[in-house]
């Protein structure tokens, strides 16, 4: 489902500036993240005049930090298809379980904290003392380690020429979490958060509370950025950017297509599912209207800025229920992601065509036209292995090209 909103006016450009784009990507754990995936390969084979990683600024959510993060760091959607769907990547080697270890250092600390506890509620129970302290503090904060997400990111982020300074960055990355101790949004990437490494910001982003502990850095702890709010792309509209792509894959589920009668239902009813399904429900239901208003808001307040939002639609209400850390699931959600979108791309591509057309965009015919077309028909196996040296060597040279494309100023 694609949420449109023109530029009332747009500004006017010189000839020799190119149009300045931000992206931003929402959370939504692994399933979200692998549906944004496929998203951003759709986007990246349909649309001709756009480089996923030559934008001006990013800004990333939780499981959509890790993909803003490579996008800055110009690993392209092809390499992270290639890591996570296909296995074929000479580049990332992606392993489920290293994000699945559980949290043995965090359940040893509360267990370790039970005799002060105990004796703090013992104190309290003297005569004129306090109330009892509660039991609270021994239950961990996390039930998986997220160490493993941070020394997987920093492994990536430090070789074939990227980085893990946010500061050594081409265009401007923006890592989103929250500062669980003040409620506040952390902007990592600018001001006193510049030189926390991008791998550090992920992790504190995805620190999804119940799943992952809070992550800490210079003494203040943090837990996932969707909490504040759902994209933060005001972040970079405040950047005087001129088309705002946004990616969101925390929709509510809907046990009926549109269509159909309020009475009719596929499956059965949520609440079945107990307390977790009730909870992600609400989550997901919350980020979305909060988001939908944003947009509106943002569509006032900045009205020279096009705006461009893609979410799952009809059919997509099977991503609540899968498993989250299947390869199979991996490959179905993020096809869904690709399939979705090219849909999106193609049922509006009237209005879609002079919109993209102001940004030196132009949608690819020949892509659109392909209604059988698959995640893995552009993808076809890696015949060749870059070395270190290799990739370095393809970077430098994609940098001459774009210098020796660049008008002259």
């Amino acid at each position: 489902m694609l949420s449109l909103h023109p530029a009332g006016h747009r500004r006017t450009r010189g000839s020799n500036r190119a149009p300045k784009i931000g992206l931003a990507i929402a959370g939504g754990g692994p399933i979200g993240g692998m549906y944004e995936l496929g998203a951003l390969r759709a986007l990246d084979e349909a649309l001709d005049g756009l480089d996923l990683t030559r934008l001006d600024s990013y800004v990333g959510i939780s499981s959509g930090a890790f993909l803003a993060a490579g996008l800055a760091n110009r690993l392209d959607v092809e390499e992270m298809c290639r890591a996570f769907i296909t296995g074929d990547s000479d580049d990332l080697e992606f392993r489920a379980e290293d994000f699945l270890r559980p949290a043995y250092g965090e359940y040893a600390r509360r267990i370790g904290g039970l005799p002060r506890l105990a004796m703090d509620w013992g104190r309290g129970l003297l005569p004129g003392a306090s109330r009892p302290a509660l039991f609270g503090g021994v239950v961990p904060t996390g039930v998986f380690d997220n160490r493993g997400v941070e020394r997987f990111l920093r492994e990536v982020f430090s070789r074939r020429g990227r980085s893990n300074d946010f500061r050594a960055l081409d265009a401007a990355l923006h890592v989103v979490a929250v500062d669980l101790d003040s409620g506040e949004a952390a902007l990592f990437g600018s001001g006193e958060l510049a030189d926390v490494p991008i791998s550090r910001a992920v992790q504190a982003s995805a620190a999804l509370p119940g799943l992952y502990p809070p992550v800490r850095i210079d003494g203040r702890h943090y837990v996932d950025g969707a909490l504040r709010r759902t994209m933060h792309a005001s972040v970079l509209l405040e950047r005087d950017i001129d088309l705002l792509l946004g990616l969101n894959p925390l929709v509510p589920y809907t046990d009926r297509p549109a269509g159909t009668t309020p009475r009719r239902r596929r499956r059965r009813p949520l609440a079945d599912g107990g307390l977790p399904a009730v909870l992600s429900q609400t989550f997901r239901t919350l980020l979305q209207s909060r988001m939908q208003v944003g947009l509106a808001k943002y569509a006032q307040q900045y009205p020279d800025v096009d705006q461009l939002v893609f979410e799952p639609g009809d059919g997509a209400s099977e991503l609540f229920f899968l498993n989250a850390f299947s390869f199979s699931t991996r490959h179905r959600v993020c096809a869904l992601g690709y399939r979705q979108t090219l849909d999106d791309l193609r049922a509006r591509a009237t209005e879609l065509a002079p919109l993209l057309g102001a940004h030196g965009i132009r949608l690819r015919p020949e892509i659109l036209a392909d209604v059988d077309r698959s995640l893995l028909d552009g993808l076809p196996p890696r015949r060749t292995r870059r070395t270190e040296t290799t990739a370095r060597l393809h970077r430098a040279l994609d940098d001459v090209e774009r210098l020796l494309a660049t008008p002259p100023r």
